[in-house]
């Protein structure tokens, strides 16, 4: 697995992989009206975005800056998407790795997930894992697409 700054090359593997995410309506909080542009915006044109390939092309993705401008920006916050053939096989923890790596050469003291959703048990883990833990907890604050609302967690992690 290789991990590169992702380039327009692979706007169109990235949106792909961003759907098939967001359709399970389990992980993530933007749906259908979160379109092209919007993707185009959040991943291309506010931050760094990175990609994990293999073979079969790109297979995970993940964008990180500052959580916050000016007093805040001491801390980072990241969001990963691995392609649904790609789960369970290491390419988030190589994310994760990456985008830690990344955070503290770049200068931050901390990363924080401000949007973990709680029935996401598998990114979770894999967080506290890594160094994350729960600093706090949403109650409600996610329509899970099977599960109604459930909780969402902040997770904070010292670099």
């Amino acid at each position: 697995m290789n991990m590169r700054l992702a380039s327009m090359d692979d706007f169109d593997d990235m949106w792909n992989i961003f759907q098939s995410v967001i359709e399970t309506g389990d992980a993530l909080p933007f749906g259908e009206s979160f379109d092209r542009e919007a993707f185009h915006q959040n991943w291309f044109a506010s931050k760094p975005a990175y990609v994990a390939t293999n073979e079969l092309g790109v297979i995970g993705m993940y964008s990180m800056g500052a959580n916050y401008p000016d007093l805040g920006a001491h801390i980072s916050s990241a969001t990963y998407l691995v392609r649904p053939d790609a789960q369970g096989k290491g390419v988030g923890r190589a994310l994760v790795r990456h985008s830690l790596e990344r955070a503290r050469s770049e200068g931050f003291s901390a990363m924080q997930f401000n949007y973990v959703v709680s029935t996401n048990v598998a990114a979770v883990e894999l967080y506290k894992s890594l160094g994350f833990f729960i600093a706090g907890t949403l109650p409600k604050a996610f329509k899970h697409k099977r599960l109604g609302l459930v909780d969402a967690y902040v997770m904070y992690c010292f670099l």
